[in-house]
């Protein structure tokens, strides 16, 4: 099981296809009618709902250290608490374009905004794989 950025990208060199890695960089957010209960828990870390702000798609090697991709995340003015990451395989030799990357990457958006995260493997800003539940 990969349980960071550095084991995903080592992981992506071991495919027989070149991959592309979407990205989808999600902000916790708790609704404006919280309770008190509600928001203590979220305050603690605990509860509310991932919303995406930024989603965009990469080779393993433009985004070979994590610290690139935060960096280039930071520089969009969104804050954000994880980021899912998918993997496409390529073809014959050739990773997915930006263009075929487009219609996953929609359904992993939508996907995520109904909860079902679990194809997914979700990090935190440091990098390190988390457990959502």
């Amino acid at each position: 099981m990969i349980s960071n950025y550095r084991e995903l990208i080592a992981a992506t060199g071991q495919e027989h296809e070149p991959q592309r890695l979407l990205f989808v960089f999600c902000r916790a957010e708790l609704p404006d009618s919280a309770s008190a209960e509600e928001l203590a828990a979220f305050e603690r870390g605990e509860g509310g709902a991932l919303t995406p702000v930024i989603c965009v798609d990469k080779t393993p090697a433009e985004v070979a250290d994590f610290s690139q991709l935060v960096d280039e995340s930071r520089n969009t003015g969104q804050n954000w608490d994880v980021v899912f990451v998918a993997a496409m395989s390529g073809r014959g030799g050739v990773p997915p374009s930006s263009d075929e990357a487009q219609q996953p990457m929609t359904m992993m958006v939508e996907s995520i905004r109904m909860g079902h995260v679990g194809n997914y493997l979700p990090l935190d800003v440091s990098g390190e794989a988390v457990s959502l539940g």
